[in-house]
């Protein structure tokens, strides 16, 4: 159902919507968020202007951001929109980027080539699987807050579930606040009380330091090219900001 749920339009035509999509926001309705998600401000919103899919008046979801991570997303509002939208996704013609801050300190550049399937152990968390899905992670280091932390890019080749969190998780630098696949570092490791503070302050961070920054592709319909930009939210910018002050 319809509802009134306060939302960041980035741009919007009669086929598609570019959204800044704030944390702790659910994308599509689910057994355990039936209501008060993205879908359901998206059809308060659009109103008559959305055409539907597949005959049901609804918008087409092509990608989603996690419940915890923030940043910009596109939605198609037309049924052509949204075959096309799945198309370039398919495709990889596009270039999303995502900013996110990680324990430790990995190389300054890399890219992880890491298949991605459902944990066979808890079915709500993905894993490194032999048996699952081509993952490609492109990533580079922003800025470095030694020894605890840093702040770093990644580019997404592929867009599989948690992709990013489970190749940064992998990698020994999982993103700060990621209650499944964290590992954070332990304050008995340091001596310096300066350190131990930090990494109080960084543990109680309420969620995934993970927000989606970049969005651009060549518009599904018009084929114009699209660029848009999401600054880091208040939480994630007040973070790095104890990260360089302490």
């Amino acid at each position: 159902l319809p509802e009134k749920i306060d939302l960041e339009i980035l741009y919007e035509d009669p086929y598609i919507i570019i959204l800044n999509k704030k944390a702790g926001i659910v994308v599509h309705p689910a057994p355990g968020s039936p209501n008060g998600t993205l879908v359901n401000a998206l059809l308060y919103h659009c109103g008559k202007s959305l055409e539907g899919i597949g005959g049901v008046k609804r918008p087409g979801i092509v990608h989603r951001l996690d419940k915890n991570t923030s940043g910009v997303m596109v939605v198609a509002k037309t049924e052509n929109a949204h075959v096309n939208l799945c198309k370039i996704f398919s495709n990889h013609d596009l270039d999303r980027r995502y900013k996110a801050v990680v324990w430790g300190q990995p190389k300054n550049i890399g890219i992880i080539e890491k298949n991605i399937g459902r944990s066979s152990i808890n079915r709500k968390k993905m894993a490194i699987s032999l048996k699952g899905k081509v993952a490609i992670t492109q990533w580079n280091v922003l800025d470095v807050y030694a020894p605890i932390d840093s702040i770093i890019e990644c580019k997404l080749e592929t867009g599989k579930t948690h992709q990013i969190r489970v190749h940064l998780s992998d990698m020994g630098h999982s993103i700060i606040g990621d209650d499944l696949y964290g590992k954070s570092l332990s304050m008995n490791r340091y001596k310096d009380n300066t350190y131990r503070e930090k990494i109080q302050i960084i543990k109680s961070f309420k969620r995934q330091a993970l927000h989606a920054t970049k969005l651009s592709l060549n518009h599904p319909i018009t084929k114009q090219y699209l660029e848009f930009f999401s600054p880091l939210p208040k939480d994630i910018s007040q973070l790095i900001k104890i990260l360089k002050n302490k």
